[in-house]
């Protein structure tokens, strides 16, 4: 197989000499992950095939979308180096989409069994008993959509983007995401329209034996957020101000530490996947629910066991400066 700095469907083609560092290269796994993915969705993708304009093979079509998602090319650079049309590119990509959305939509979720078990004990080991998880949103750029005031997507980067919301554990596995907010929205607005929140009020979420925190607060379960997060039972946040008791010193600091599992996992989730790191402007249509698909491979490639590329958060300007 010839490897160059392109990607191209005969470079990417799944065969024999195919190499596992070339899949992990070009679409952040390796190739028996690959093959997983692909026969899990094989029968999903092959009832679509037919509406395509050329006749492409299921692995083609998902080879071409995790390419998409690790580089973040435009749909005109990259859709030709793998045989197919933009429009072919397109919908591989929605495909694709719905197709990992549905065989695997469970990869995203609260955990449960020996795992819980294995995540409370961690967070109390950092001295936090009980605790499921930490929260925090990034912002990911978008086209304005057209019937929109601009106000509502400009951000305070002046730029037009749309809000996740995401929780994860220690391990950086993500345990619920929330996406599709304008970028002028603040993280109190986001938490509380999303359905975490509802959950949450409802019991429905956070069941364990109650614990006492510091003051007295009684709760079964919470996660940690900072201080853009309103405090509650079940969000826990830093103290917060000037002129602090050495406790609440200590408490900001140790919250703060471990709450920085979510900020890792953002760094991961948009190292790797580029398309969401980009400046860009993207078109809304399947955005949100790609962000989900990658959270769900994401996922996928910590129970895998993939390690993570420090180097993918680097990139080169077109200066030539390495930031």
């Amino acid at each position: 197989m010839r490897q160059r700095a392109g990607g191209t469907w005969e470079d990417l083609r799944v065969c024999d000499d195919a190499t596992d560092d070339y899949f992990r290269e070009k679409l952040r796994m390796s190739m028996k992950v690959f093959m997983e993915i692909t026969e899990a969705c094989a029968a999903q993708l092959q009832r679509q095939v037919t509406f395509y304009r050329e006749q492409l093979q299921p692995e083609q079509i998902v080879v071409y979308a995790h390419y998409r998602w690790a580089t973040g090319e435009l749909y005109d650079n990259s859709t030709s180096s793998f045989g197919m049309s933009r429009a072919s590119g397109v919908r591989a990509v929605r495909d694709v989409t719905i197709a990992i959305l549905r065989v695997y939509g469970d990869k995203i979720s609260w955990l449960t069994g020996v795992r819980k078990h294995v995540v409370l004990r961690a967070f109390l080991d950092k001295g936090f008993p009980n605790c499921h998880g930490a929260v925090d949103g990034t912002h990911i750029y978008v086209d304005k959509p057209a019937s929109a005031p601009s106000e509502n997507y400009f951000d305070r980067k002046h730029r037009f983007s749309v809000i996740v919301q995401v929780v994860v554990d220690l391990d950086l596995r993500v345990l619920d995401v929330f996406i599709g907010y304008p970028g002028s929205c603040h993280d109190i607005r986001v938490i509380q329209l999303s359905s975490l929140s509802r959950r949450a009020e409802e019991g429905m979420v956070f069941r364990g034996p109650p614990v006492t925190l510091l003051e007295g607060v009684r709760t079964n379960g919470y996660i940690l957020g900072d201080n853009g997060y309103p405090p509650s039972e079940w969000v826990v946040v830093p103290y917060g101000g000037i002129n602090q008791h050495l406790d609440e010193e200590r408490f900001d600091t140790k919250q703060k530490v471990t709450r920085g599992a979510v900020e890792r996992a953002f760094g991961r989730l948009k190292g790797m996947w580029r398309l969401f790191l980009r400046a860009d402007r993207k078109n809304l249509d399947t955005l949100l629910q790609q962000f989900t698909v990658v959270c769900i491979l994401h996922n996928i490639l910590l129970d895998a066991g993939i390690e993570f590329d420090e180097n993918l958060l680097w990139e080169v300007d077109k200066n030539g400066v390495r930031r």
